[in-house]
């Protein structure tokens, strides 16, 4: 019978300490970021006891969760939200998807970037609140007002991140393609994309949390639908109950938005690695 040595497994000890810190760690992380919260939670608490003011102007914390629970069981807030995430999926498809191409032609054509970036440059100073008046010219205060408005704010920093980041490129690492001859489609896949995939999605980061805010603004400003509305519905009846849960919401949703891109960029740092 042939002798068969065995191959020794490598100890877990080490493995479990490593995550056991991790968890520690991720655990002293989350206590220290309550502890704002909660300070702040018992301050508007002990303001409505001591009635500093009215409960009309600052509803108490029981009440804003019962409102909270009863918009969520009614609907209406799940209902605005939804609608409002529709909004923020369209524009970040358009404007998205604009700003992404704009920011590669410039970026990999120096004829387009002398004609383009100069009069790209002066427009992307002006606010989006500064479009609005134009935008209600020629798309009236319809659901094309706030697409347009929301994506007007998605394309600058796109395209902005996308051109810094392409013209970035080391030009040597652009010779390895003409080195191996690269079609154009492998020149772009396996060294532009990668190398620039930081850039670009550090811009579609901003663009996300721009397009956000913006949702919201423009959503006060002229809606009848979604989660900002809610907010301007809730004012006009004098219930600031209302009113909190929408920045309650608004601003979970945000914290959701960037862990979520967060969670992205971690797994696409991973695939930078490999494109290589």
């Amino acid at each position: 019978m042939p002798y068969v040595t065995e191959v020794p497994l490598p100890a877990a000890g080490p493995r479990w300490r490593t995550a056991a810190a991790r968890l520690v760690t991720g655990s002293v992380n989350v206590a220290a970021g309550l502890i704002l919260p909660l300070l702040l939670l018992a301050l508007w608490q002990y303001a409505v006891e001591q009635h500093w003011l009215a409960e009309q102007i600052l509803p108490p914390p029981a009440l804003v969760w019962q409102s909270l629970l009863e918009l969520w069981d009614s609907g209406d807030l799940t209902a605005n939200l939804a609608i409002s995430l529709q909004r923020l999926g369209w524009s970040l498809l358009i404007g998205g998807g604009a700003g992404f191409v704009l920011g590669v032609v410039m970026g990999v054509s120096r004829t387009v970037q002398a004609y383009v970036y100069p009069s790209f440059q002066l427009v992307a100073q002006f606010p989006v609140i500064g479009w609005v008046p134009l935008l209600i010219i020629f798309a009236g205060i319809g659901e094309a007002l706030k697409v347009a408005a929301i994506a007007i704010a998605v394309v600058v920093p796109v395209a902005v991140n996308t051109f810094d980041a392409i013209r970035s490129i080391p030009r040597s690492l652009l010779e390895v393609g003409a080195v191996y001859r690269f079609t154009f489609g492998q020149t772009v896949r396996r060294l532009v994309l990668p190398a620039a995939s930081s850039g670009i999605f550090s811009g579609l980061r901003q663009g996300v949390m721009q397009a956000w805010l913006t949702l919201v603004f423009v959503e006060l400003l002229a809606s009848s639908e979604g989660i900002g509305y809610l907010m301007v519905w809730g004012r006009q009846l004098l219930q600031l109950d209302i009113v909190v849960v929408g920045m309650l919401v608004i601003g979970a949703v945000g914290v959701a938005l960037d862990r979520l891109l967060a969670w992205g960029e971690a797994r696409l740092h991973g695939w930078q690695r490999r494109a290589y």
